[in-house]
């Protein structure tokens, strides 16, 4: 329950505003994954109240950018962030979260079993092999990335997937600006645009965060 309590004053340091059902559900999960953490490598962070921040709270920025039914891919999604927490924050969304280190994938099963999510797909393979794969291709309304790699190359590894008028939410730290300066000529080429630029210092650490908001064109659009 104190855990729960910390969550809540996060959030609405932040303005998420969760139920306390939900918040129960996350702070288990994030209980689990350190826990998990003592036996196989999901997370370098070990103390429960830095992780609530930079795992949940961070995860959960995301959610005022979301109308929560959409279809959403999680590259790079490691320990399930932020899709887990998205995916229990709205139950309506339906994910796809894709890491290439199969133990973070079977973590990420027992959470969506033991919390019964359903619309919650994880699934061990590599980006490149998912594009590979016509059924994906253009399927995804949003597709999010955690401090996975530079925006550029996220560009180039989410425009596969999105629908015409589809999102990237890229989650980055202060150097979110300078990486959007720099992918300006691979925005072009894929035919995306900035849609919104949200900046939030966490609560706790102050840590800065760059949510870059990129809006796909309609596919057959310039």
């Amino acid at each position: 329950m104190v855990m729960e309590n910390r969550l809540q004053e996060l959030l609405l340091a932040t303005n998420v505003k969760l139920d306390p059902c939900v918040r129960g559900q996350l702070v288990w999960y994030l209980e689990e994954m350190l826990r998990w953490n003592r036996s196989i490598n999901l997370t370098a962070i070990k103390d429960p109240l830095e992780a609530l921040e930079k795992h949940l709270v961070d995860s959960l920025t995301l959610v005022p950018l979301l109308q929560g039914n959409e279809l959403l891919l999680d590259m790079g999604s490691g320990a399930g962030l932020p899709g887990i927490p998205l995916k229990i924050a709205w139950p309506a969304l339906r994910v796809l979260s894709v890491d290439s280190v199969h133990k973070k994938i079977v973590f990420q099963q027992h959470v969506v079993r033991s919390l019964a999510l359903h619309g919650f797909e994880a699934k061990s393979c590599r980006i490149e092999s998912l594009a590979a794969e016509p059924v994906f291709k253009y399927a995804f309304d949003v597709v999010t990335a955690r401090a996975l790699t530079h925006l550029s190359q996220l560009i180039e590894m989410a425009e596969p997937f999105l629908v015409g008028g589809g999102k990237l939410l890229a989650m980055k730290g202060p150097e979110g600006d300078k990486e959007l300066e720099e992918s300006a000529s691979i925005m072009e080429a894929c035919g995306i645009k900035v849609e919104e630029i949200t900046r939030i210092k966490l609560p706790l650490s102050q840590a800065e965060r760059t949510i870059i908001a990129l809006k796909r064109n309609n596919l057959g659009s310039a």
